[in-house]
């Protein structure tokens, strides 16, 4: 609601504008105030406070208020941002999947496409070449360094998550040029990574940082050398009250893109035959589809197969 209100500032007229820049210096006040003391404030008469409600698509002041304090509403913390505490199952389902399917349609808006695109074509040539891709990630955005290890290793690319400062750091030592280190982190905060990150640009390595924009992360990557790429994945999410819900689904969601532009770039007539090789025998470790209800003669004929000597 407040990005919509911040995009329709340039339309409205002068008067209204004032209107709009003091709900956004203070929504929570905003949604409190009586409209005298919102017209005081913003040197505007009372009608056009109610106007500006209007024109920004709200029934009047009292609809505009109703939906500003749901859109403020801080939730619950450490559980989601969007919940309350007397909310019912039904409204948490609809809640978390809006809150989740909003970050995400916000991310595809906000992807910035040519730093995706160099991402893509380092991390092709370090499996073209045969170099090392490593995936940084400690906490929470470990396991979203192990879920790209899975996919990078589907795709018959030999890379590595490591979760282990220690290790990170060993390994970054070893890195070289060609390599890819791709580092992960919600806060963009971690000591641990923002070492790692240092190492590996310094030895060289493409470094790919998916992070918050404006972290200490990120401004090391703006600040370095032309080996270092920033993926910013910005979520509403405050990294001190919240735990990491929409955060992680965006950083799964990044490397599900990074994974379907390198196999595009390494090609289906390589990966094809592989891939239905992988399916064929992990088919085999199944259990089977159906299995017919097994009698008391079932019982006796397994009794003598396993008395028999025939395997």
């Amino acid at each position: 609601m407040l990005d919509r209100i911040r995009a329709s500032i340039p339309a409205l007229p002068p008067a209204e504008q004032r209107v709009a820049k003091l709900l956004l210096s203070d929504p929570r006040s905003f949604a409190t105030l009586p409209v005298v003391e919102l017209a005081e404030r913003s040197h505007v008469s009372k009608p056009t406070v109610v106007r500006f409600c209007r024109s920004v698509g709200y029934d009047g002041l009292a609809d505009f208020k109703l939906k500003l304090a749901g859109s403020v509403n801080e939730g619950v913390p450490f559980v989601h941002r969007a919940v309350d505490d007397d909310d019912k199952a039904g409204d948490i389902v609809v809640k978390v999947i809006d809150n989740a399917v909003a970050a995400l349609l916000r991310y595809r808006n906000a992807a910035a496409a040519p730093a995706v695109e160099r991402a893509i074509a380092a991390l092709a040539d370090a499996c073209r070449g045969g170099h090392r891709i490593e995936f940084y990630g400690v906490g929470n955005s470990g396991i979203v360094a192990q879920d790209a290890q899975h996919k990078f290793f589907r795709l018959g690319v030999s890379a590595t998550a490591v979760s282990d400062g220690h290790i990170q750091v060993m390994s970054a030592t070893m890195l070289g040029a060609g390599d890819c280190a791709v580092v992960i982190s919600n806060s963009g905060r971690s000591r641990d990574l923002l070492d790692v990150a240092e190492i590996a640009r310094r030895k060289g390595a493409m470094v790919i940082v998916i992070t918050a924009s404006g972290s200490p992360l990120a401004q090391e990557v703006q600040r370095g050398g032309g080996n270092q790429i920033l993926l910013a994945a910005d979520h509403p999410e405050d990294a001190d009250r919240y735990s990491p819900m929409v955060s992680r689904l965006l950083h799964l969601l990044i490397i599900d893109i990074l994974t379907t532009g390198v196999a595009l770039r390494l090609g289906s007539a390589q990966l094809r035959p592989m891939l239905q090789e992988i399916k064929r025998n992990l088919r085999q470790r199944r259990y089977a589809e159906t299995t017919r209800s097994r009698g008391p003669s079932d019982v006796g004929t397994e009794a003598s197969d396993s008395n028999s000597s025939t395997p």
